[in-house]
């Protein structure tokens, strides 16, 4: 009995597209409601993706961020299932290891990678399989086991796998991405909604202009944006955070970004630059 009630979620998992298809068709295989909770999961609507994704970790949600910036992720899918079951049955045998089971029904479990992640390269498009581990969790015999059935299995799939530790994810660069995400699409912004697409392209080329100055913080020129657009209490900041996550303007985001503080801007978007130096 515990046998076919396995199986049958398996099934009922793969009926239901769990860890097949591509962009916003995708569904994670094992989803926040699958696994005891432990306060650290996360769902977040997708920016280059509109979906939800589905996190387990603190570490999954952050590595996330850096991927959705980066300009040659094309896709991201989470919770990528080892299907079929047997083909990890098989090389847990011929390693000598014990395949990942159930504690309750003992039977083995289907593996995961927390990311199958999509590149475009100078060689064309291409998978990644990337798996997220805290590293001190890498001192644990049974972990390093199971990655090693993980690594063998995308290698008969001919696809890059590799782990990434917390310290490969910096997390002022998360934390700067979390802090601006939410301001990519500005209709969704109170005070915006009624702006069209040029008073849009005048703000920009005002707070990029400003910028440029590097003579005042973004607080600053959020204020005189507000002043002098007839914009609410607010906007300013906003348009600032919009400017950034579209990759408008390139500043360090490496380090915490500081509102009160003057930012340096590296390179300018080049659709804007041309207006921008026409101010």
């Amino acid at each position: 009995m515990p046998k076919r009630k396995r199986n049958n979620s398996n099934e009922k998992k793969l009926l239901g597209g769990r860890g097949q298809s591509l962009g916003v068709d995708y569904k994670p295989w094992i989803t926040i409601q699958d696994v005891p909770s432990s306060g650290r999961s996360t769902r977040l609507k997708g920016i280059k993706i509109p979906r939800q994704y589905e996190f387990l970790s603190d570490l999954e949600r952050n590595y996330f961020y850096l991927l959705e910036y980066s300009d040659v992720v094309v896709d991201i899918r989470e919770q990528y299932p080892l299907l079929p079951i047997q083909e990890t049955i098989v090389i847990a045998e011929e390693l000598g290891l014990k395949h990942p089971y159930h504690p309750e029904t003992k039977e083995p479990i289907v593996m995961t990678t927390d990311f199958l992640v999509t590149v475009n390269t100078s060689d064309g498009i291409k998978d990644l399989a990337r798996t997220l581990k805290y590293k001190d969790d890498l001192l644990d015999e049974n972990v390093l086991k199971k990655f090693e059935i993980e690594r063998v299995y995308w290698e008969k799939q001919g696809i890059d796998w590799g782990i990434v530790t917390d310290l490969e994810v910096p997390k002022n660069m998360a934390h700067n991405i979390s802090f601006v995400r939410s301001y990519s699409d500005l209709t969704h912004i109170e005070g915006f909604q009624e702006c069209s697409d040029y008073e849009l392209e005048e703000m920009a080329i005002y707070f990029v202009g400003q910028l440029l100055n590097e003579q005042y913080t973004p607080k600053q020129i959020a204020k005189g944006l507000e002043r002098d657009f007839g914009l609410i209490v607010g906007c300013g900041l906003s348009f600032f955070k919009h400017l950034v996550i579209n990759k408008v303007i390139e500043i360090d985001i490496q380090n915490k970004i500081d509102l009160n503080q003057v930012q340096f801007i590296k390179a300018v978007r080049r659709d804007f630059s041309e207006k921008v130096k026409a101010i």
